[in-house]
């Protein structure tokens, strides 16, 4: 295999020791590095490949994870197959939590890693070994936060740390699990920013909206008839219900909320009736205050 596509940038493979959940966070001075990179697969491992990328080695690793092997034997594997592996760099994570992160002699200085249960964090042309250290420690300190919040915590503080020494231009967060995602497919979380001169802060922002769209699990409460009467006229105003106004809910108002639940996107946070969770309803209100 002779793969010499360089990808030279900064990455945290990392498993949710809570949840079982898998993530990769990544950012580069190369365009969508999204695109490339990360490959993960629930309830089986993830897989981060970089510097003069083979993009085989996700695949390849996740299969090889699959039917087994231990993150030596997947790399005794990567080294059988290419010979040019001396260029390559790659970190995976298992579902049981076993990790390793490799970087070839002859990748970009500054390059090298730091790997634990539950983590591989490495980059190539760097400023410094700092930027990977910055990713070990705030993913190994910040238990406060969620886990993909933790995986972007981590990214944004390699990147202030000095990230790629030639510059920002790209960032991407993978994150699976078991029925997680829209639908219940595995990919939960799926972002990139393909072109952006702070794209680790956009991934950021970009992490909001998809917590506002699809964080179905906060609890939604009854609505008041005061609330109810505020979206009624909400309802008329749009043009979606011609019922009355009177703070009481019936079948109409409800056809009607559906509906523009489903124009914001929202339709995975409401279950129907009178009721919503309070990050919908705040949302609600700021846009049509």
């Amino acid at each position: 295999m002779n793969v010499n596509l360089p990808i030279h940038t900064f990455s945290l493979v990392a498993r949710d020791p809570e949840t079982g959940d898998l993530g990769i966070a990544v950012a580069s001075k190369f365009l969508a590095v999204g695109f490339v990179v990360p490959w993960a697969k629930a309830g089986v491992g993830a897989v981060a490949t970089q510097s003069y990328v083979n993009p085989r080695f996700g695949p390849t690793g996740l299969a090889l994870m699959e039917a087994g092997a231990g993150p030596e034997d997947i790399l005794a594997v990567f080294a059988r197959n290419d010979p040019d592996l001396a260029k390559r760099q790659f970190g995976y994570v298992l579902a049981s939590g076993e990790s390793l992160s490799y970087t070839g002699p002859e990748c970009h200085g500054w390059a090298g890693g730091r790997w634990g249960p539950g983590y591989a964090a490495q980059g190539n042309l760097l400023v410094g070994p700092e930027v990977v250290e910055a990713l070990e420690h705030t993913f190994l300190s910040r238990t406060d936060l969620t886990f993909p919040e933790r995986l972007l915590e981590a990214l944004l503080q390699a990147d202030r740390a000095g990230g790629d020494k030639r510059g920002r231009q790209s960032a991407a967060l993978l994150v699976v699990g078991e029925g997680k995602g829209y639908g219940g497919m595995e990919r939960w979380i799926d972002l990139r920013v393909d072109d952006h001169p702070d794209p680790v802060l956009e991934l950021q922002r970009l992490l909001g909206i998809h917590r506002l769209l699809f964080g179905a699990g906060e609890p939604a409460r009854p609505l008041s008839p005061e609330e109810i009467l505020w979206l009624q006229t909400l309802l008329t105003r749009q043009g979606h219900y011609t019922g009355p106004i009177s703070g009481a809910w019936d079948e109409a108002t409800e056809q009607a909320f559906t509906t523009l639940i489903g124009m914001e996107n929202l339709e995975e946070r409401y279950q129907g009736g009178p009721a919503l969770d309070e990050v919908a309803l705040r949302y609600l209100k700021e846009k049509f205050a």
